[in-house]
């Protein structure tokens, strides 16, 4: 995929990975980047970085409405990133089921609501390409976490399968797995589960470097950081190893 003279969605463009991505797709030459938030007021910062080419999106990936309204404000995007997703710590067995169900709709049915609203843009602009953020939680489940690691497996399948069908619509799919990163997420799993702290972090900005490199590259696969190159390696090899590794933590 061709960075430069792209115009790229990012949702979850507020903090964290998003607003990095919006920062290095800046640098990289993108035409235009619409940052999306559920909070179009929260992007003042972000769109400080280059009023010229940022331009501020309400998206909410609980709200079909707002997705809809998005891809008809947004009609030039080639280049869709899916990072926007929420979370909730708890044990299955006897967390909030309301949580579980939430966490579940946002990062699985959500994103699939946002990629059904604008696969139809970018291949009317030619084609271009789709980034999921997952998580490498996608091939191991931290009991911890809750329904967290489940939706983003479930969102990995989904991006498999819609990779083939999007090829020959001239749309390439990337998938991306980061392992811990320093965002308010991993403090708010800190503040809920201390053992995550002993792990190194990745920096939003070298997330986002690593993901425009694979993106760049043509990789279908993109893992971001030493952690998640490390997972993926074992993963590769041993996927029962990967679950005893990422169940253990908690």
């Amino acid at each position: 995929m061709e960075i430069e003279g792209s115009v790229v969605l990012v949702t979850g463009a507020n903090r964290g990975i998003g607003r990095a991505l919006v920062g290095e797709f800046l640098a990289r030459g993108a035409a235009r980047v619409h940052a999306a938030a559920r909070n179009p007021a929260s992007l003042a910062a972000v769109v400080a970085e280059d009023p010229a080419r940022v331009v501020p999106v309400a998206v909410d990936l609980s709200a079909p409405d707002t997705i809809t309204a998005a891809a008809e404000a947004a009609p030039d995007v080639t280049l869709l990133v899916n990072n926007a997703g929420s979370h909730g710590m708890g044990h299955l067995l006897d967390m909030d089921l309301a949580l579980v169900e939430e966490v579940m709709r946002t990062n699985f049915l959500g994103t699939l609501r946002v990629l059904r609203a604008f696969v139809p843009v970018i291949e009317r602009n030619g084609g271009g390409a789709v980034v999921n953020v997952i998580s490498i939680g996608a091939f191991g489940a931290t009991p911890a976490l809750g329904g967290y690691p489940a939706s983003k497996a479930a969102l990995h399948s989904m991006t498999q399968a819609v990779r083939q069908d999007l090829a020959p619509r001239g749309i390439g799919v990337h998938a991306v797995f980061p392992g811990p990163v320093d965002t308010d997420m991993l403090d708010y799993v800190i503040g809920h589960e201390p053992a995550f702290g002993d792990f190194p972090r990745a920096t939003s900005a070298e997330v986002a470097r690593a993901t425009l490199d694979g993106l760049a590259a043509d990789a279908e696969d993109i893992f971001p950081d030493s952690f998640a190159v490390g997972v993926g390696e074992l993963w590769r090899s041993d996927p029962k190893g990967v679950e005893r590794r990422l169940s253990g933590i908690s």
